[in-house]
């Protein structure tokens, strides 16, 4: 049996009450993250020029655009969230690796807003389904996984966010409307037949990088639609002769590593909260940067020379003259040597430091400017803790090296609610509307007690 089926009906049997309240927990604060990512990316460049699009073409006021506050179709108020949550690159990560909240929570949003009267724990079901399915499409095809990465891409040259998102959004989109398990086979091969995303767009430094989740979301929610009006779609959509892991990845997939303990087991509970907005290939080296300017205090004038030990991160290193010199945002989000720079110069790597002023701020580029690059390929890693290796050199003659000294692929969803908490508040003040001191005390308090919320569209209008 094709695993679609086996998703279907996990989608249309699981109910609030089966899920483990560490996953219950985990949702909660993926949700609280994604809310306060996309008012933080609604100022971002191309999330305006995408709302003028969505606004000229006008349509039923169904589901609002988070901060702008306009009503649109559902899918098209989807397609602007899910790209917000997507442009500080700051979106929480699961296993794949995907996105797995950028697609999940704008699709679910915008059907509950559309559905009407969908209750806090109907939300939270749907989030959860949504965020364990999409991960567990990324689990598939990595445990199956044979040969190099392409261009230094863990999709083999896929961007993995969209490509899962629009199966992983038709079936969240699809239990919100409450689609039987015919109907959710359809909207499964219905969303397939839209798949797409694709790394080039880190390469170039595109804007559709952030767009993607947006293309998921949209998609996802009209192939549910459809499959409610009776359209029908591929049936095996997943394994089938022509289905996604034979035709995009070539049969190197696990079925059983994708679908273990489906319905038991939640994999929302190992998606891990991003301490830093950029790509999160640079962690290690954030992480590591950090370590070494505290403990060492080291300015920024008094650096000689920053050596990056890189392997397997080439598309995050290569070229490096871009690369420390980043034409334009999406460079800098996708670099490591920005990311360090960013660190000895400004002694943290935030919000403010991966925008188009940073990219021309001379104090991170007269740091920049000093990185070489090596690319030693005995430098030791695991899936678990990627390698990463910085040597600073100071104008006084001392020379101070570090690597991670912690997992960055391990679950961050122990992290208190407080901590969320706090990001939130840090993303919602560069939001392109202000909120209020209340307004976010409010919708902290919304979320964290959301299983008691009797209609989601009240934390939508605090946020429109």
């Amino acid at each position: 049996m094709d695993a679609a089926y086996l998703f279907a009906k996990n989608l249309i049997s699981v109910n609030y009450e089966d899920i483990p309240q560490d996953a219950v927990e985990a949702t909660k604060k993926q949700i609280l993250d994604n809310l306060g990512v996309a008012i933080g990316g609604s100022s971002k460049l191309g999330v305006k020029e995408l709302l003028e699009l969505i606004t000229d073409w006008g349509g039923k006021e169904e589901s609002t655009i988070l901060c702008y506050g306009n009503k649109v179709p559902a899918p098209n108020a989807a397609q602007v969230n899910a790209t917000m949550s997507h442009a500080l690159d700051y979106d929480d990560t699961g296993n794949g690796p995907v996105h797995s909240s950028a697609v999940i929570v704008p699709t679910c949003l915008a059907v509950a807003e559309r559905k009407g009267k969908l209750s806090g724990r109907e939300f939270i079901t749907a989030v959860a389904l949504g965020v364990d399915m999409i991960c567990r499409l990324g689990i598939g095809f990595r445990s199956g996984v044979k040969g190099p990465m392409m261009g230094g891409h863990p999709g083999n040259g896929w961007h993995l966010t969209p490509l899962y998102g629009f199966i992983a959004a038709a079936g969240a989109a699809g239990k919100i409307i409450g689609l039987d398990e015919e109907a959710m086979v359809n909207a499964l091969g219905i969303a397939y037949h839209q798949c797409s995303g694709n790394g080039q767009c880190v390469v170039d430094g595109a804007l559709t990088k952030r767009m993607g989740p947006g293309f998921a979301a949209k998609g996802g929610i009209t192939a549910a639609l459809m499959a409610e009006k009776g359209i029908t779609g591929a049936k095996n959509s997943l394994e089938g002769e022509c289905g996604l892991y034979p035709l995009y990845h070539q049969g190197n997939y696990s079925a059983e590593a994708m679908t273990a303990d489906l319905g038991k087991h939640f994999d929302g509970i190992n998606v891990g909260m991003k301490p830093y907005p950029c790509c999160k290939g640079t962690h290690g080296y954030v992480d590591v940067a950090l370590k070494l300017v505290n403990e060492h205090d080291i300015k920024a004038e008094d650096v000689k020379e920053i050596k990056i030990f890189a392997h397997g991160q080439s598309a995050l290193a290569l070229p490096l003259e871009v690369k420390s010199r980043p034409r334009n945002l999406v460079d800098s989000q996708f670099s490591i040597p920005w990311a360090v720079a960013v660190v000895f110069a400004r002694r943290r790597a935030g919000i403010g430091d991966f925008t188009e002023e940073a990219i021309r701020s001379q104090d991170i580029l007269d740091v920049s400017s000093k990185i070489k690059l090596d690319m030693d390929t005995n430098l030791a890693g695991s899936e678990r803790m990627p390698p990463a290796r910085i040597e600073v050199t100071t104008k006084q003659g001392q020379t101070y090296s570090g690597q991670p000294d912690r997992s960055l692929g391990s679950s961050e969803t122990e992290l208190p609610f407080s901590t969320y908490e706090r990001k939130f508040r840090d993303c919602a003040s560069y939001s392109v509307k202000p909120l209020s001191d209340e307004q976010m005390d409010r919708v902290i308090a919304q979320i964290r007690q959301l299983e008691q919320v009797d209609d989601i569209r009240e934390v939508i209008e605090l946020l429109s």
